[in-house]
C-alpha cells in the first residue's frame, strides 16, 4: 500500500493513505457530534469526572474531535511501531508504515516463518497499545486534583480529561479488538504462529485462515443489526485472510522451483522481428493464440510487444505501423536461476503477464508467464510434489497454456 511519505523514524519511512485524509476529520466529526456521550462515557468506564458542560461551547466539540482523532492515529501507529522494531530485531526489513482508512498497516518486506519470531512480533503491537492506554491514564490521574477552574483555555481540565480518557479507553479496546482470533488481525497471526508449532506454517495458514473468515461472517452478520462499518471491516479481514492464505500457499509450492523449471525455453519461443506490421502481428496472435512476442535484432532482444500495444494502432492503419513503433523498449527481465515465486511478484508489482529470461551475457534464453506459473501450481498441488516441475513434466503441456493470454 503506498501513500505519501510524511517522515521516518528508526529507519522505517512513514506515509499516509488517501483514504486517511478522508477518515480523519470523519473521525474527529463523529467524536465532536456525539461529544456529551462520549465524556459520560469514560466517566463511566473510568474514575474520572468530566463536566461535558464545559466542552460543548463553539468550536470546541471540533477541537476535542480532531485532537481525539488526532491522537487515536498517533497510539496507532506507535502500535506498528511496536511490530516493526520487534521485527527488525529478528533481522526482517520494513518497508514502510502506512495510515490508512482503518488504521496502520506495516509492510514487512519478508513474513516470518518462524512461529517464535511471528508470535512475539504479533504480540507486540497490542502491547504498545496497552502501554499507550495505561500512559494516557496515568495523564488523567495527574489531573484527579484540579478543579474543574485550574485552566480557564479550551474548557480546562475537562477538555485534557475527555481527550486523554478518550485515548486511554480506545487504545485498551483496540489492543483487545486486535487479539481477537480473526487472521490476519494481530490475534490471528498468534494463532497461527500457535498452529505452526506442530503444523507446516502453510497448513497453518490455510487453519487459521479458515477461522478468520468465519470470524468474518459472524462480525458481518452483528454489524448489519449494529454498525455498518462492522460490514465493512468483515469484508476486510474476510478478503485478507484469503489473499495471504493464497501467498502462503503460493510460498509453499514454488520452494526450491526456479524460472528454468517452468519457463518456455529459447528455442520453443516464437518471436517477431521490429520490421512485422501490426496487422501481421494480429495475425499471428490469432492464429498462434500467443497475446505477446519477443521482438529480435537477429539474436538481440529489443523489445516485447502485447495485444494492448497493436490495439493503439486504428484497424485501417495496421498495415503501415510495425512492430518498432508500438513495441515495449524498457523491459523488465528475469534469470534463470531467479525463485519462480519471486517473478510472480515482480509481474504482480509491475502488472505485466510475462518476462523475458535472459542469462549473465543478457542473451534470451526463454520466457516465463503467469499461466506458466498457475499451470506449474496446479502440477504441484495436484501431486504434492516440487519434482514434478525441476523434472520437466510439464514439458508436453506447454501450448495449451497459450489459451489463456498470458502465454508469449
Amino acid at each position: 500500500m503506498r501513500g505519501i511519505k510524511i517522515g521516518s523514524a528508526f529507519g522505517i519511512p512513514i506515509r499516509l493513505n488517501w483514504t486517511f485524509l478522508l477518515v480523519l476529520p470523519f473521525f474527529a466529526f463523529l467524536i465532536g457530534q456525539d461529544i456529551a456521550t462520549i465524556a459520560s462515557a469514560i466517566g463511566g468506564a473510568l474514575p474520572v469526572s468530566i463536566d461535558a458542560a464545559n466542552l460543548t461551547g463553539g468550536s470546541l466539540p471540533w477541537i476535542l474531535g480532531f485532537a481525539s482523532a488526532l491522537g487515536l492515529f498517533v497510539g496507532v501507529l506507535l502500535h506498528e511501531f511496536g511490530h516493526s522494531l520487534v521485527a527488525m530485531r529478528y533481522g526482517y526489513e520494513i518497508d514502510s508504515i502506512t495510515l490508512w482508512l482503518l488504521g496502520g498497516l506495516a509492510s514487512f518486506t519478508e513474513f516470518p516463518e518462524d512461529w517464535r519470531h511471528e508470535f512475539w512480533i504479533a504480540v507486540a503491537g497490542p502491547a504498545v497499545s496497552i502501554a499507550v492506554g495505561i500512559g494516557c491514564y496515568g495523564v488523567l490521574l495527574l489531573t484527579s486534583g484540579l478543579s474543574s477552574s485550574s485552566l480557564a483555555v479550551l474548557g480546562g481540565v475537562d477538555a485534557v480529561r475527555f481527550v486523554f480518557g478518550y485515548l486511554a479507553v480506545l487504545n485498551i479496546v483496540l489492543a483487545v479488538f486486535n487479539m481477537l482470533p480473526a487472521f490476519p488481525m494481530d490475534g490471528g497471526r498468534v494463532l497461527r504462529a500457535l498452529l505452526a508449532r506442530s503444523a507446516p506454517h502453510a497448513v497453518a495458514t490455510q487453519r487459521a485462515a479458515a477461522i478468520g473468515k468465519a470470524f468474518a461472517f459472524l462480525l458481518a452478520i452483528v454489524g448489519l443489526f449494529s454498525n455498518w462499518f462492522l460490514i465493512f471491516l468483515a469484508l476486510f479481514i474476510y478478503i485478507a485472510a484469503s489473499g495471504e492464505a493464497q501467498q502462503t500457499t503460493l510460498n509453499a509450492a514454488f520452494e526450491g522451483v526456479t524460472v528454468a523449471d517452468v519457463m518456455t525455453p529459447g528455442p520453443e519461443l516464437d518471436v517477431v522481428t521490429e520490421e512485422t506490421t501490426v496487422a501481421e502481428l494480429i495475425d499471428r496472435m490469432f492464429r498462434e493464440r500467443h497475446t505477446g512476442f519477443p521482438v529480435m535484432d537477429n539474436e538481440i532482444l529489443v523489445g516485447m510487444v502485447t495485444l494492448e500495444d497493436a490495439q493503439g494502432v486504428s484497424e485501417v492503419e495496421r498495415d503501415a505501423y510495425h512492430v518498432e513503433d508500438v513495441m515495449e523498449r524498457d523491459l523488465i527481465t528475469v534469470s534463470p536461476d531467479t525463485e519462480a515465486m519471486d517473478a510472480l511478484q515482480t509481474m504482480q508489482r509491475n502488472d505485466v503477464g510475462r518476462l523475458p529470461v535472459v542469462d549473465a551475457d543478457g542473451t534470451l534464453v526463454g520466457l516465463v508467464s503467469r499461466t506458466d506459473l498457475m499451470t506449474a501450481f496446479n502440477v504441484i498441488q495436484n501431486s504434492g510434489r516440487p519434482t514434478m516441475i525441476t523434472g520437466r513434466a510439464l514439458g508436453g503441456d506447454r501450448g495449451t497454456s497459450a489459451i489463456d493470454g498470458d502465454r508469449s
